[in-house]
C-alpha cells in the first residue's frame, strides 16, 4: 500500500513530505497541494507546498553533494544505480497504485511504467559506464599548418546541478529517464514532479533513497508552480534542465537564459496512410496509438491522414474496433479511463463541440460523465477545424481524407508541431521518401508513433521540444567535454 512499510517514512499524517539532504520533511510554509483522482474528482492526496526559501537550501545542499559525487568513482555510481532499479522493481505495487489514483492510469499500464523503469535505471548504468569510461586523443598534424606537436585528450565531466521536471503522464519513467543520466554522469538531481503524479514521484525517489545514494544529491521538491516554478527554472544554481510537458517548456526556455536546455512539449502526430496499406495493421496501430491511456500521450497519434480510395475502408475498420474499447475506471484494466483532470476534459469537449458545429462526421456518438469521455473518431476533418491543428490529449482521433501524399505531408509540416509521424505503406521507396519529408524528430514505418525502446533518440522540432532524449543522448546532454592539451618542445612521430 501507497506510504505504508518502507514508504511509511514519506506519509506525515494525510500529507506527504518533501526529500532534501536525505531527509523527509514537512515544508515551513505549513501548507499543502490538494492532488485531486481524476476518477472520483475529490482529493485523493496532499503535498507538501514548498518555499522559495526551502528551494534555496536544495541548490546550495545540491551543488555541495555534486562535487563529492562527481569524484565517486565511475563503477561505483553505477552500483547505487542498479541496487535503485531493483527496489524499484520489488515495490512497484505501492506505486503503481499512486498512478492508478492519481493520474488514472489502468492498472497493468501503471505496473508497465514502474518495471519499465527500473530497466531504464540499471540500462542507463550500463551504458554510463560504457560511454564515460571513455575519451578521445587527438594530434595537431591533422589539421593542415601543423606539425605534431601537440596531444589533445578530451573527457566528459559533469554539468553540475540538473533539474528535472517531467510530465503528469509518465510521472516516474520521464522522470527517472532524467535522474538516471544525470546521476550517473556524476551530476546531482533536483526534482519537480508534477501535481497529478507527485505521490508516485516521491515513492520513486524514496526508492533512491533506500539505494543509499549520499546525502543532499536528490532532491525531490512539491509545491504550487504559481510559487516555485519560475523560482526553480530561473534559479542561478541550476546548469541545466531538462523538461517534458506542454506550452509551459516555451516560457521556461525564454527565461532560463545560458542553460543547456532538454524540451519534449508535444505533438500532433499525423499517421499518413497510402492507398497499399495493409489497412487492417493501420487499424491496429490507430486504436494503439491514438487511444491507449485514452490519448493523453506526447506520441499518441492525433490526426490520421488517409487516401481517399481507402477512407471508408479504413474508417469501417477502426469504427470496429472502437467498439470494443472497454471504457471505466483504471483499477479495472479498462481501456479508457478519465483523463487526468476536470479543465482537461472542457478543452477535449471544446474541440469536439467546434468540429460538431463545422460539419465533422461523428462516427459514436459523443459522450461524457465528469472527466470519462468515450472514444470519438471524426471523419471528415477539415484544415479549418480546431481538431485539426491543436492536440486533445484525449481519445478523440480526427480523419482527414487527402487526395495525394503532397497533401497529407503538407498538412503534416504546416503543424506548429514536429514530434513524430507515422507512414503507412508496402512501398518501402515511398516510405523513405515520406519520412525523409515529414518534418519531425522521428517517423515510424508501419507503426504508431512511440517513445520506446527508452535508449532510442527521442526529439522533436518546431514547438515540440529542443534537444534530443535517450538514454546515449540524455548523458551527453548532461556533461561537458573537458580538455587538456599537452604541449611538445619538438614534433613528435611515432615510429618515425
Amino acid at each position: 500500500m501507497a506510504g505504508t512499510g518502507v514508504f511509511s517514512e514519506i506519509l506525515d499524517g494525510d500529507v506527504y513530505k518533501y526529500y532534501a539532504e536525505g531527509e523527509w520533511k514537512r515544508s515551513s510554509s505549513g501548507k499543502s497541494v490538494a492532488i485531486i483522482n481524476p476518477t472520483t474528482r475529490k482529493t485523493q492526496y496532499k503535498v507538501q507546498a514548498c518555499t522559495q526559501e526551502e528551494v534555496n537550501m536544495v541548490m546550495e545542499t545540491a551543488k555541495s553533494a555534486q562535487k563529492s559525487w562527481a569524484k565517486t568513482p565511475l563503477w561505483r555510481r553505477a552500483e547505487f544505480l542498479h541496487k535503485a532499479a531493483a527496489i524499484l522493481k520489488e515495490h512497484k505495487a505501492p506505486i503503481a497504485e499512486c498512478l492508478v489514483k492519481e493520474i488514472a492510469k489502468p492498472a497493468k499500464d501503471s505496473v508497465t511504467e514502474v518495471v519499465r523503469s527500473g530497466d531504464l535505471v540499471s540500462y542507463c548504468a550500463e551504458e554510463g559506464v560504457r560511454i564515460l569510461g571513455e575519451g578521445k586523443f587527438l594530434v595537431s598534424d591533422s589539421f593542415p599548418g601543423n606539425e605534431r606537436n601537440k596531444y589533445c585528450l578530451t573527457s566528459k565531466i559533469p554539468i553540475g546541478v540538473v533539474l528535472a521536471i517531467p510530465p503528469f503522464n509518465y510521472p516516474v519513467n520521464l522522470a527517472v529517464s532524467k535522474i538516471a543520466p544525470a546521476l550517473i554522469a556524476g551530476n546531482s538531481i533536483v526534482l519537480k514532479p508534477p501535481t497529478q503524479g507527485a505521490v508516485a514521484a516521491l515513492h520513486m525517489v524514496n526508492c533512491f533513497h533506500l539505494a543509499g545514494f549520499p546525502r543532499g544529491l536528490i532532491s525531490c521538491v512539491t509545491g504550487r508552480g504559481s510559487e516555485i516554478g519560475d523560482f526553480l527554472t530561473m534559479h542561478p544554481g541550476v546548469n541545466c534542465i531538462s523538461f517534458t510537458g506542454g506550452d509551459t517548456g516555451i516560457a521556461i526556455s525564454k527565461k532560463a537564459g545560458m542553460v543547456p536546455l532538454q524540451m519534449e512539449l508535444g505533438g500532433k502526430d499525423a499517421c499518413i496512410v497510402l492507398e497499399d496499406a495493409d489497412l487492417d495493421l493501420v487499424a491496429a496501430n490507430v486504436i494503439k496509438g491514438g487511444f491507449s491511456y485514452s490519448g493523453q500521450r506526447c506520441t499518441a497519434v492525433k490526426v490520421i491522414l488517409v487516401m481517399e480510395s481507402v477512407a471508408d475502408a479504413l474508417v469501417e475498420k477502426v469504427k470496429a474496433r472502437v467498439a470494443k474499447l472497454t471504457v471505466g475506471p483504471p483499477e479495472e484494466n479498462c481501456d479508457i479511463t478519465p483523463v487526468v483532470s476536470e479543465s482537461s476534459s472542457n478543452y477535449i469537449e471544446g474541440l469536439v463541440k467546434d468540429a460538431k458545429q463545422k460539419g465533422a462526421t461523428f462516427c459514436q456518438e459523443y459522450r461524457r460523465e465528469g472527466n470519462l469521455i468515450w472514444p470519438l473518431l471524426l471523419d471528415n476533418v477539415r484544415p479549418d477545424m480546431r481538431i485539426a491543428w491543436e492536440e486533445p490529449f484525449g481519445p478523440v482521433l480526427p480523419v482527414i481524407r487527402i487526395s495525394s501524399v503532397e497533401e497529407g505531408i503538407h498538412h503534416c509540416n504546416a503543424s506548429n508541431f514536429g514530434l513524430q509521424g507515422c507512414v503507412f505503406t508496402r512501398d518501402i521507396n515511398k516510405a523513405m521518401l515520406i519520412s525523409d519529408a515529414m518534418e519531425t524528430g522521428t517517423v515510424q514505418i508501419n507503426s504508431a508513433p512511440a517513445r520506446g525502446p527508452d535508449h532510442f533518440p527521442f526529439q522533436g522540432i518546431k514547438d515540440s521540444g529542443i534537444g534530443s532524449q535517450g538514454i546515449t543522448n540524455s548523458i551527453n546532454m548532461m556533461t561537458k567535454v573537458k580538455t587538456t592539451v599537452i604541449n611538445l618542445p619538438t614534433p613528435s612521430y611515432t615510429m618515425g
